[in-house]
Formats: structure tokens, sequence, C-alpha cells
């Protein structure tokens, strides 16, 4: 990877919420999410992104698919080209399917996991020197040694890692804050799995907001989780927060709502 590539990139995709995004899965019912609220907390992620001189390429909502605004899990994008997903969820493998032409617009190189396995973007977190992956409930061994093969010919270092039971995806519970940084919760990080990297935890009872995404020079974070956004800030970086309360009810967090790269 080449000098914080793992976090300053040109462009984003990001799609917009379906009206039956209230079918959407979800481990707990905590309520139904709102239509018109989440849209508002999308506009504001999407101009977030676009404040730091991104592209980001806006596309319509996908009635059929309701969770397809949740767009991380449908492709894995790296500098030397974009992979499409294998979503573990039955309900969500059309919508990598659908997210493959609106690569193939920006990269020259696009590989795909063809299965058995599953895997999922919300179990992948890219730093500057490895890709680590959760085994998780929606990304199994298969998924993930099928996944090492493509990454590793394109000479990256691919290290399996565990989910803690119980939540959702890997990146529920971390996320990157810089190339050697990362913002974990304390049982996550407990397993050890960040050994060599400097580790934020989030604040008691805020681990809700372990789930962030640097973007170029900020840090977007859900809104509501003081103690975290202050440990952020002390570090030195930038935090803007968006609401998230509609998207929490389906799992769905900062990282899950973007495709974030630089095309080649």
């Amino acid at each position: 990877m080449t000098k914080d590539a793992s976090f300053r990139f040109t462009h984003a995709i990001t799609r917009r919420p379906a009206a039956s995004i209230t079918a959407g899965l979800r481990a707990v019912d905590t309520g139904t999410p709102d239509l018109a609220t989440m849209e508002g907390h999308h506009a504001a992620y999407i101009a977030t992104l676009r404040a730091t001189g991104a592209t980001v390429i806006e596309l319509p909502p996908l009635d059929a698919y309701p969770d397809s605004v949740f767009v991380e899990d449908t492709a894995l994008c790296l500098p030397q080209g974009a992979i499409i997903m294998r979503p573990g969820a039955p309900t969500r493998l059309g919508e990598a399917a659908e997210m493959e032409p609106h690569l193939r617009a920006l990269y020259t190189t696009i590989a795909r996991i063809e299965g058995p396995g599953t895997i999922e973007g919300g179990d992948i977190l890219v730093t500057e020197r490895e890709i680590l992956v959760g085994q998780s409930a929606r990304t199994d061994a298969a998924g993930i040694a099928e996944l090492r093969a493509i990454v590793t010919a394109w000479g990256h270092a691919l290290r399996e890692v565990h989910t803690p039971p119980g939540v959702l995806h890997f990146k529920t519970d971390c996320s990157l804050l810089d190339a050697e940084t990362i913002l974990s919760t304390e049982r996550l990080s407990a397993s050890g799995c960040f050994e060599g990297y400097t580790v934020i935890h989030t604040a008691p009872g805020e681990e809700a907001a372990a789930n962030t995404i640097r973007f170029n020079e900020v840090v977007l974070m859900p809104a509501g989780f003081p103690g975290t956004k202050a440990r952020i800030e002390q570090a030195g970086f930038t935090v803007v927060e968006i609401g998230n309360s509609e998207c929490a009810k389906l799992d769905g967090g900062m990282s899950c709502l973007s495709l974030r790269f630089t095309p080649s």
C-alpha cells in the first residue's frame, strides 16, 4: 500500500435508502427505521464526504433490496482493483451484482468471490500493512480463503481474525483512524488482534461508537457518544458527527454506507 492509501480517497459510492428499508435485516428489533430521518442523515453523510474534495457517486434506491443502502458489504476496493463480495445473507446476494457495473466503470481490474464461501465488506479492515478479515455469521473461512488468493496476488498480506460472539461484523467493533491507530471496543481488542497498533478504546457504554470512518482529513462518527468523541479528538483527529439512529436499528454504521477508494 502507498502511504495513507488506507484512508485517503478520491471517490466514494453511496446508495440512497429505499422505502423498503423498513424490512431491512436486524439482529434485534429496536424499532422500525424512519425513512425521512434516515434520508436526512444520509444527505449529511454525503455532504461531509464531498466537503473533503472527494467525488461522491450517489446511486438510486433499490427497492428490491431493503439493505442496499449498506453498500460497503458488496465490494472491497483496493488500489489494484475492486473485488465483488458474496454476501452471507441470501437476501443480499443480488446487491453485489448491482454494484459490479458501477465499479467496472471506474476500475480496469475487477475480481469476484465466486463461492461457495461468503464474505461481506463489513468484516474487512484494510490497514497500511495488512488486510484484517473477521470470521462472522456473514463471512466464513471459505470466503476468506478465496479473498486471500486474490489479494495475495496483488501484493497484500491478509490476516484472519475473529469477530466477537453476537457482533454482526468485525468493523461493528473497530475502525481505522490512521496508518497506525485503530478505534476498538475493549471486547474486540482483548483478543490481541491489534497487537502492534495504537488502540483507542471506545468509552465505557459507548461500544456502538466503534464503527467510524477516516476519510481524508476527517473522522465521521455516529452522533451521541461524547466520551468516545473526546478520546478521538484528544488523539488529534478532526471529528464530524453524523446522525445514525435509523441505520443503527438495522445494525448499520458509518462504514457500511459507502465504498471509499481511489480508482485505478
